[in-house]
């Protein structure tokens, strides 16, 4: 199985947390999927969950060479 989920900004790339942020659990229901990868929790943007392993190494494992495109908003001119 293979998600893509638009995660949202100021979400937790994870199913848990000890603090009650929020997390990849109040998104996705389906249970024994992984992140193939991760977003930084200011971030948002496209992330992939399965349940199949060798598909999250094949997407996330650096030595796969998969391809990223990454997109950036910046606020006034960058130095």
């Amino acid at each position: 199985m293979l998600i893509a989920l638009n995660k949202p900004y100021d979400v937790l790339c994870q199913f848990t947390d000890p603090q009650g942020r929020a997390t990849l659990a109040d998104y996705v229901s389906v249970p024994g999927v992984y992140a193939a990868g991760r977003l930084d929790r200011d971030s948002e943007g496209l992330l992939l969950l399965s349940d199949e392993g060798p598909l999250i190494q094949r997407i996330s494992h650096p030595r796969h060479a998969l391809a990223k495109v990454y997109w950036a908003q910046v606020e006034g001119v960058p130095d």
